[in-house]
């Protein structure tokens, strides 16, 4: 039989307010029971806060929860999204390595706060934390101080001039390496996945080398299919998956209502040919 989403409805990418989604974590799952969701990870940024409250709700609810994070990882000088699926929470490996991701991004903070008043926009790391409800300090929370604050008009607009890659207040961080994020998964019992691999800005070339590399260092699969997505992108990443024998998993990536491009449920059905993630959880 075929492996597909069909009958149950999946989503194993999104935010909550321990990094830089809108929604707190019991608000994210009955938002996502709502939309129909069946089975669900939250998977925030370099943190795992949020999910012994999003577990403890999904239990009301008679939601799958799966335990999830999204880490922060470079690969060859690119920032690369590595989601990790079905882990040990608790796993001594993964979270002390959650924890220097969040030192260096305490870090960096500091130093696009200074670079932001330098550029005559003051009070920013302290109007980034007004933001902030957990231990994440994200561009995103710069860019809702700026929008408040009247330095721009719409969120997008924070990157495209400040804090986005080669704009006047961006800090690169050094991350992790992708095969040191793939190991702490690992290590505590999960599954690594590449993030929304269609929206890294690489040629076919290097999204391929990407993915042999990823796979070398015991990466198990890839989304393929991330939020509202074009359809020969996933047929790509389909094509991706049955070539490096990976398997394929699913995610909206809602961060929260404000993204109305975004949402949970009505994911796609897997492309035939294609074995789901969780086939690895039976």
């Amino acid at each position: 039989m075929e492996p597909s989403n069909k009958y149950r409805q999946y989503d194993l990418h999104c935010h909550s307010t321990a990094s830089d989604g809108e929604l707190t974590p019991v608000e994210l799952v009955k938002h996502a029971v709502e939309c129909g969701v069946d089975v669900l990870a939250l998977t925030d940024h370099d943190v795992t806060d949020g999910l012994s409250a999003a577990a403890e709700e999904a239990r009301r609810h008679d939601l799958e929860f799966i335990s999830g994070v999204e880490i922060s990882a470079n690969w060859n000088g690119n920032l690369i999204h590595i989601v990790g699926l079905n882990f040990d929470v608790e796993n001594s490996q993964l979270q002390d390595g959650l924890a220097g991701l969040r030192e260096q991004r305490t870090e960096r903070a500091a130093e696009m706060a200074r670079l932001l008043t330098k550029a005559g926009m003051p009070g920013s790391l302290e109007g980034a934390q007004s933001f902030s409800s957990g231990q994440i300090l994200s561009r995103t929370h710069f860019a809702q101080f700026l929008l408040q604050a009247g330095h721009i008009k719409t969120m997008q607009e924070a990157f495209d001039r400040y804090i986005g890659a080669g704009k006047p207040a961006y800090v690169a961080a050094e991350w992790t390496s992708l095969k040191q994020a793939v190991d702490w998964i690992t290590a505590a019992g999960g599954q690594a996945v590449i993030a929304h691999p269609g929206r890294y800005k690489l040629s076919a070339t290097k999204l391929r080398q990407l993915i042999e590399a990823f796979k070398a260092a015991g990466g198990k699969g890839l989304e393929v299919i991330s939020g509202k997505q074009d359809i020969n992108m996933t047929r790509n990443l389909a094509d991706y998956i049955i070539r490096y024998q990976l398997f394929a998993s699913v995610g909206s990536d809602y961060h929260g209502p404000s993204q109305v491009w975004r949402n949970m449920g009505k994911m796609p059905t897997i492309p035939k040919g294609c074995q789901p993630i969780w086939n690895l959880w039976a």
